[in-house]
């Protein structure tokens, strides 16, 4: 039988908004001047091994710091959030607040094809991904999809062999996937018309739903008393 379990309807609205956030930041940083992914590092770290292969230590070097900043990303997630379960009242719109400004300060930077914006992105990139990394077991990625479509074959399988499912990873797995790229669509779109100043748009995204969360917390503090 299916193991169903509940995931808060704030932490839905939240997975999605985010994954979508993700999935137009990465649609811009394959179109822009370096073609590059931004929300994941798979390919950068082969694009890095590459390089070293190859004996460029330039393209090395960017690579190192690629993959340097979406760490720190996550490290600062650590710092702030604290926590690796998903839990109303942590500190999401501090770490929403800090990536929305990440990503505004990136926008100049790619406007002029300066690497240091990548570099920018990718931290708010991991901070994101950092920041909401477990629900009841049910671990969420924001960033990146190679996972989230390992686990969907995985389950349909077992749906077919009549196995238990997690429901509630499928249903993640369904709108984590579905949200990203739907977020890179727009972002094809969004960057034909506006560059790399399509970043702002996801900037400010962020920005709104760190406030949103701070109002919603607010509320639901109020209405518990």
């Amino acid at each position: 039988m299916p193991l169903l379990r509940q995931l808060p309807r704030w932490a839905w609205f939240g997975t999605a908004a985010l994954a979508f956030i993700a999935g137009l930041v990465n649609a811009v940083g394959y179109l822009g001047f370096r073609h590059e992914s931004i929300s994941n590092m798979t390919g950068n770290a082969s694009l890095l091994g590459i390089a070293v292969g190859q004996g460029e230590g330039g393209e090395a070097l960017h690579w190192v710091l690629a993959i340097a900043a979406f760490v720190l990303g996550t490290m600062l997630s650590g710092i702030i959030v604290q926590q690796s379960t998903l839990k109303l009242g942590r500190r999401y719109g501090v770490a929403l607040t800090l990536e929305s400004l990440l990503l505004f300060a990136a926008v100049p930077l790619l406007d002029g094809a300066h690497s240091a914006g990548l570099y920018l992105a990718s931290v708010a990139m991991g901070l994101q991904n950092g920041m909401v990394s477990a629900y009841s077991g049910a671990v969420v990625r924001t960033t990146h999809v190679t996972g989230i479509f390992t686990d969907l074959g995985i389950y349909l399988g077992h749906l077919l062999r009549g196995l238990p499912v997690d429901m509630l990873r499928l249903r993640v797995c369904v709108v984590v996937a579905s949200t990203f790229i739907f977020g890179s669509a727009i972002g094809a779109l969004l960057f034909a018309r506006l560059q790399e100043h399509a970043v702002l748009i996801p900037a400010a995204l962020t920005g709104v739903c760190g406030l949103c969360y701070g109002l919603y917390r607010q509320y639901s503090l109020g209405a518990a008393r």
